[in-house]
């Protein structure tokens, strides 16, 4: 039984010195956050296919159990939108191969325009994927979420594949307007869609949007604890990603989120320590 939890990245700013010790060398970053999650979602590798070397890196920062969830590259999902796609899927899968295990899942995110009538392209897309990764599918157009048969029809359509259905759940962050410049940019760009808790697989993958405010945050992700908790004590094994719009906090709030799972489910392995930030002293 086991929660994984983590962040959109592995080094931001804002943890500089204060969450993750300071000055860091690349090679040691993603170390050091592993110290506080156990999940990370791979974001960069929708902009550009890293090299062997760099994800070999990743490999030896993180034990075998640490998840990856990367992005397949956007030529693949929104410029040739899963048509004609061998050549750079066969590089990024070529790429990626150094983190062996640590690949819990390939993460198909679809443009907004990306509709039901499209499903077939994915079917036919993750019907010719390598059946040696999982993978998940984040849709955002509206008619997945309030259309009955769109529903179903992706569903049987992930169903076939044994692929997973991520959702983001921006609810709680757009109860209200935004009232800092990260959360003003954050209700531009972040979907708005109904909050979706359906588990086709038995890891499931979450993203949660919260506010800057913790207290916020936290209220918002009360439904998540319980459904959490749920999957947990049916044997499956979820992932969930905590985003804020300034991410300023997330590693803590992720290991928050744990802490309040594991209060309902008291078997939860614990999370590991963090790497202190300062060096251990006798006084």
């Amino acid at each position: 039984m086991r929660l994984a939890v983590g962040c959109a990245m592995w080094t931001h700013r804002a943890w500089q010195g204060r969450l993750l010790a300071h000055p860091l060398a690349p090679q040691e970053r993603l170390r050091h956050y592993a110290g506080w999650c156990d999940a990370v979602e791979g974001n960069t590798t929708f902009y550009a296919t890293p090299t062997r070397e760099t994800v070999a890196s990743w490999a030896a920062q993180t034990d075998p159990g640490f998840r990856f969830v990367l992005k397949l590259p956007r030529v693949v999902t929104h410029e040739r939108r899963l048509t004609g796609t061998d050549e750079p899927l066969r590089a990024f899968l070529d790429a990626i191969e150094p983190l062996g295990p640590r690949t819990h899942a390939l993460w198909v995110q679809l443009p907004g325009s990306f509709s039901p009538a499209d499903v077939p392209t994915l079917s036919r897309f993750l019907g010719q994927l390598p059946r040696s990764h999982r993978y998940a599918v984040e849709v955002r157009h509206p008619a997945f979420f309030t259309d009955s048969r769109a529903i179903r029809l992706l569903e049987q359509t992930l169903g076939e594949a044994d692929a997973g259905w991520i959702p983001f759940d921006t609810t709680a962050f757009f109860t209200t307007p935004p009232t800092s410049d990260a959360e003003r940019d954050a209700w531009m760009k972040k979907p708005r869609v109904p909050q979706r808790s359906v588990a086709l697989t038995d890891r499931p993958i979450v993203r949660y949007l919260g506010r800057d405010d913790t207290t916020r945050t936290v209220e918002g992700w009360q439904r998540w604890v319980d459904v959490t908790a749920d999957w947990l004590r049916e044997g499956r094994s979820p992932t969930v990603f905590v985003h804020t719009p300034d991410n300023a906090d997330a590693p803590v709030l992720a290991r928050r989120f744990h802490d309040e799972v594991r209060a309902r489910v008291p078997g939860l392995d614990p999370l590991p320590e963090p790497v202190p930030v300062e060096p251990l002293t006798l006084f």
